[in-house]
């Protein structure tokens, strides 16, 4: 039976207890170091916090140390492995080659040997059955696949090889390749592969021919909408993915309930549908909580990217930070504030937070003070007129209920009872087996006196046995009686619930056995080529000794090192000439958007005094960002 595996983003603790509370099967964190989104650092205790909460429904705590290294770097991020692995961490997630080799023979071939699974991040840029094929020979249990692939590309993939295979599926999008932006440290000296990147692909930009003609003025054309595939995971799950990832390792705690929330119910509905086919892999059953609708929460729109091979329009350009939920058209503005035709459905809160677009091309947000019916009374924001379309991306009422409407997971527990009695002396035998089979068999003194009303008290049996204590839900099984029901009170039944609760804590869950790959002594297969380019980010002489060993004859330094000349800043399937209907492939009998641009024309970006050439390769239908200094 194949398990299924929803993997939520945390940037702190408590955002992992409420992820795992919602329905996640493992969690993604940051140790204090060498994460991707360096502002979502981790102290290792609260690492160890969350693992100790995690494992009581077999739930997986992942630790990202997914940034190259460089040399002066090396020790303190093996010792950060070691700790996270002594705190309970189930696997790390990793960019950098070096860790390999350190995982494998420990620093400088002295150490302790790391015994915890690697998992290969998706800033390895993994697209291609060779790329995968060269990974899992280095010895990772699970790959993290390239949000950018198609369904048969998966496939393609999950035939190659037979580690775990991991997929995004929901979240914001990095236009470029992962792994293969080198836009931000161009710009700003600030590395997406060291975790500081600027986010350029969100800013504004006009479009240029050659000539500096403008074509298109004050536009995010390199944003991308966010994904959503919740509507597709079971083709996902019979392409091969294991575990499903959502974006969001800085977002808010209500972000990643409602998103978590909502994809745990999709694969629950998956499982329901086929239970001889997949199952969870962790455990708990979640109840109560709120209504989940990723729609009312941060998101730029939605987008499946290509994952039916096909193009669509993937791009955010008039709005690369969150739009929300549109309302409606501004009727008109006054001096303390606004008329809104709403949509159907529509209904406004006292504190929501708007947003529009405003002149030249920019998004501005308010906060309304109350709202009544399709009347706003705020502080009105400049550049807000009538005909303006309103969007809603801060709903007051949606974030109470969230907030106020907890989730509850619990472990299902079958308790079966037998009371024997003997010379008036009654004694309850208790065998309670939990979800993930953990069996606890206990025996109490039942008393002296039996119960006068049997029906009652096998019901007040049933109902004090079978309430929920700790993060465990009782159900009573079977009650054998062959002399009769004892009296108990409610009290003492309740002491027996808790005594088991107890002794079940103390039995660790029977979690299923997480994909454990030996790292061999060498690499098992050889690099696609002989020339290890700088898009492979080598930081560090580890790296480089691992490439060599697998057949490498020259190696590039990373971008961040050499910021070599003429390199590709990004690499892209995302197209501009597509989004604008110029493309002369797909538009070639189209009118375009742009009149006069011919098909080879080159074309720039310009933003804030920098200039950046853009290169199409229609033959890969791709899209190429360079300096043309």
């Amino acid at each position: 039976m194949k398990q299924l595996e929803l993997l939520a983003p945390a940037r702190d603790y408590q955002i992992g207890i409420a992820a795992i509370d919602c329905g996640a099967d493992a969690v993604y964190i940051a140790g204090p170091q060498f994460g991707a989104r360096q502002a979502a650092g981790n102290e290792v205790d609260d690492i160890r916090r969350l693992c100790e909460y995690a494992h009581r429904f077999g739930v997986r705590i992942f630790v990202t140390i997914n940034t190259i290294l460089y040399d002066d770097e090396l020790e303190s991020a093996y010792r950060q492995m070691l700790a996270v692995q002594e705190a309970g961490a189930d696997a790390i997630i990793v960019q950098d080659m070096a860790i390999v080799q350190m995982a494998r023979n420990g620093l400088g071939g002295e150490g302790s040997r790391l015994k915890i699974p690697l998992h290969a991040s998706t800033q390895c840029a993994i697209r291609t059955p060779e790329q995968a094929r060269f990974l899992e020979g280095l010895g990772f249990s699970r790959l993290i696949l390239e949000r950018e692939l198609s369904l048969e590309q998966i496939k393609a993939i999950r035939d190659a090889v037979s580690c775990e295979l991991e997929f995004f599926v929901h979240g914001a999008l990095c236009v470029c390749y992962s792994g293969q932006c080198y836009l931000s440290e161009h710009i700003a000296g600030r590395s997406a592969n060291r975790g500081t990147c600027i986010q350029a692909c969100r800013s504004l930009y006009d479009l240029v021919d050659e000539s500096g003609r403008g074509l298109v003025r004050n536009k995010a054309l390199l944003s991308l909408k966010d994904y959503n595939l919740r509507s597709r995971i079971e083709d996902l799950a019979e392409a091969g993915i294991d575990s499903f990832k959502i974006e969001g390792r800085l977002k808010n705690e209500s972000y990643v309930r409602n998103v978590v929330r909502d994809y745990s119910m999709g694969l629950d509905e998956l499982v329901d549908s086929y239970p001889d086919k997949y199952s969870r892999s962790s455990f708990g059953t979640v109840s109560g909580g709120f209504v989940p609708d990723t729609a009312k929460t941060f998101n730029r729109g939605y987008t499946e990217l290509f994952l039916d091979g096909r193009r669509g329009k993937w791009a955010a350009m008039d709005a690369a930070k969150s739009m929300g939920e549109a309302v409606g058209t501004v009727i008109s503005v006054g001096r303390t504030g606004l008329e809104v035709r709403l949509n159907k459905g529509v209904t406004l809160n006292n504190g929501d937070g708007f947003s529009y677009v405003a002149r030249g091309g920019k998004v501005e947000g308010f906060r309304a003070d109350v709202c009544s019916g399709r009347s706003i009374r705020c502080k009105v924001p400049p550049g807000l007129s009538a005909g303006t379309l309103l969007y809603r991306n801060i709903n007051t009422s949606f974030e109470k209920e969230i907030e106020r409407k907890s989730c509850v997971r619990e472990i299902g527990v079958r308790v079966d009872l037998t009371f024997k009695e003997a010379d008036g002396l009654w004694n309850l035998e208790v065998k309670a087996v939990s979800e993930d089979g953990r069996t606890v068999i206990q025996s109490f003194d039942a008393g002296e006196q039996a119960a006068e009303n049997q029906d009652r008290m096998s019901s007040m049996i049933v109902s004090q046995i079978g309430k929920s204590t700790g993060h465990y839900r009782f159900s009573v099984g079977s009650v054998d009686a062959p002399s009769g029901l004892p009296f108990m009170s409610a009290s003492a039944l309740n002491g027996v619930r808790r005594a088991l609760a107890e002794q079940l804590d103390s039995l660790p869950c029977q979690a299923h056995p997480l994909l454990r790959r030996t790292l061999p002594e060498s690499p098992q297969t050889r690099f696609m080529s002989d020339e290890v380019t700088y898009r492979q980010n080598v930081a560090n002489s580890l790296s480089e000794a691992t490439y060599r060993a697998a057949g490498a004859t020259a190696v590039e330094q990373a971008y961040e090192l050499s910021h070599l000349p003429g390199a590709e800043l990004m690499r892209t399937k995302y197209c501009i000439r597509y989004e604008l209907g110029i493309c002369p492939v797909h538009h070639r009998n189209a009118p375009g958007s742009l009149q006069g641009i011919k098909p080879d024309a080159p074309l720039f970006l310009l933003n804030n005094g920098k200039r950046l050439a853009l290169h199409f390769d229609c033959r890969r239908c791709e899209m190429t960002v360079t300096s043309p200094e």
